[in-house]
């Protein structure tokens, strides 16, 4: 049994190998970062618990500690299979631009001059989503947020917005939509109109990109607080699981199948959850332009950032204890990413 697995192991890794040998290896990240703070308050946020004299006492070593946390995840995202890491990182519950800037010149990233896409939220806790990018492969053209309009189903405490970002990766022109959809609070029921208003503002953006162009590369990206088998995914996105069922114009949601096998991002109450995801349209998989396609998708759940005692043991290693004490950690989700291939020689 050890035997076929190591052979299967083996026979794997030699066919990435074999393809990194004719194809450039793009890295694409995810990642909730779980109340990324910094210790200022904002009068126009409820933001006071993670001020120095809130519960969660975030002062400026919790914030110092936080900070190279997260930078020491991002500098290995992705390495497994390209050495410049990755290209692009979209982020969830990040307060502002200063824990952007912060984080970018954290020593571990500093080399990779990483530049960042956001924009101040409308949520009243104040976090927000973001897009940070290594300029040695993306030129941002335009960004944008884009509001999701739950006043239309009568709800009154806005959400975050999406992030809109336009620019050229590595040679190809591709759109990015980082989100961050409505919570579950209230119960799944009541609160799944919320996540399928999300789903329909990204979905209207797709469809209009598509009618311009059917080949347009979309990256659809976020803590989606929906499992890939839900009705915001299925129905609001009509996202697909099947590459072989996916039409140019379609998203392809390689974590559909992943879900399936029982693992997650995120685990609730002793049951796992894939609410974090990177899906692609199916220009990304038809490649009608000879660029950058799909080749994988994968749960960054390295051992470093997994609790590896108490009755959290196996879950992700997050940053506060539930008695809000700092635990030294990084974030209750694991992030995710998806690799790109382009070939050396056209």
């Amino acid at each position: 049994m050890i035997y076929r697995l190591l052979l299967v192991a083996f026979l794997f890794y030699s066919n990435f190998c074999s393809a990194q040998g004719n194809y450039k290896v793009m890295a694409i990240g995810f990642y909730n970062v779980e109340n990324f703070f910094d210790t200022i308050h904002d009068p126009n946020k409820f933001d006071e618990d993670f001020t120095p004299n809130g519960p969660y006492h975030n002062n400026t070593q919790v914030y110092t500690e936080k900070l190279h946390n997260i930078a020491t995840v991002f500098e290995q995202l992705g390495t497994d299979k390209t050495p410049d890491g990755a290209a692009l990182i979209g982020m969830a519950e990040v307060e502002n631009d200063r824990v952007l800037k912060d984080l970018v010149a954290q020593p571990e990233l500093k080399s990779r001059n990483y530049q960042y896409a956001w924009f101040y939220t409308p949520d009243e806790r104040g976090i927000s989503v973001a897009l940070l990018y290594n300029p040695k492969y993306l030129k941002v053209l335009s960004s944008r947020p884009l509001h999701v309009p739950l006043e239309t189903l009568g709800q009154k405490r806005p959400t975050r917005d999406i992030l809109y970002v336009c620019g050229i990766l590595a040679g190809d022109t591709v759109h990015i939509l980082v989100n961050h959809w409505p919570s579950k609070a209230g119960g799944e029921a009541a609160s799944a109109p919320g996540r399928l208003c999300a789903a329909g503002v990204d979905k209207r953006i797709i469809d209009s990109l598509h009618k311009i162009n059917p080949d347009t590369k979309v990256l659809v990206m976020g803590d989606l607080n929906d499992n890939p088998n839900s009705e915001g995914v299925l129905k609001g996105l009509e996202a697909k699981a099947d590459k072989k069922e996916t039409s140019l114009t379609d998203i392809y949601n390689p974590w559909i199948n992943i879900y399936k096998k029982g693992i997650g991002t995120e685990n609730f109450r002793g049951e796992w959850n894939l609410i974090d995801q990177i899906m692609l349209t199916g220009s990304f998989l038809k490649n009608n332009n000879n660029k950058w396609s799909f080749y994988s998708a994968e749960i960054f759940n390295k051992p470093f950032l997994i609790n590896k005692m108490g009755k959290d043991k196996g879950l992700p290693h997050r940053s506060y204890t539930i008695s809000q004490v700092w635990d030294n950690g990084y974030s209750d989700h694991f992030p995710v990413l998806v690799y790109l291939v382009d070939k050396v020689n056209k």
